[in-house]
């Protein structure tokens, strides 16, 4: 039973090794430590800017969809009769 273990853990360093020195290991540890916002009011504060934002996207939107349809009935030409 002891010699199972002690293979297991010979085992293990190498692939333990190789896991960690990848580009997988290396995106996990960065992620673990990457900072978290601080506090709430902050956090708040960013959505409110990010939703801002998106309301600003939407409207630009709507206007370059507007924009698109008046000139593709100019280019359509006039309505024949």
């Amino acid at each position: 039973m002891v010699w199972a273990f002690v293979i297991v853990l010979v085992l293990m360093i190498p692939i333990l090794a190789i896991v960690i020195d990848s580009q997988v290991g290396q995106a996990l540890a960065a992620r673990i430590s990457r900072s978290v916002p601080g506090s709430d009011s902050e956090l708040s504060t960013r959505i409110e800017s990010l939703e801002a934002e998106v309301r600003y996207l939407s409207e630009s939107m709507e206007s370059l969809r507007e924009e698109s349809e008046f000139v593709r009935s100019l280019m359509e030409g006039p309505p024949t009769e």
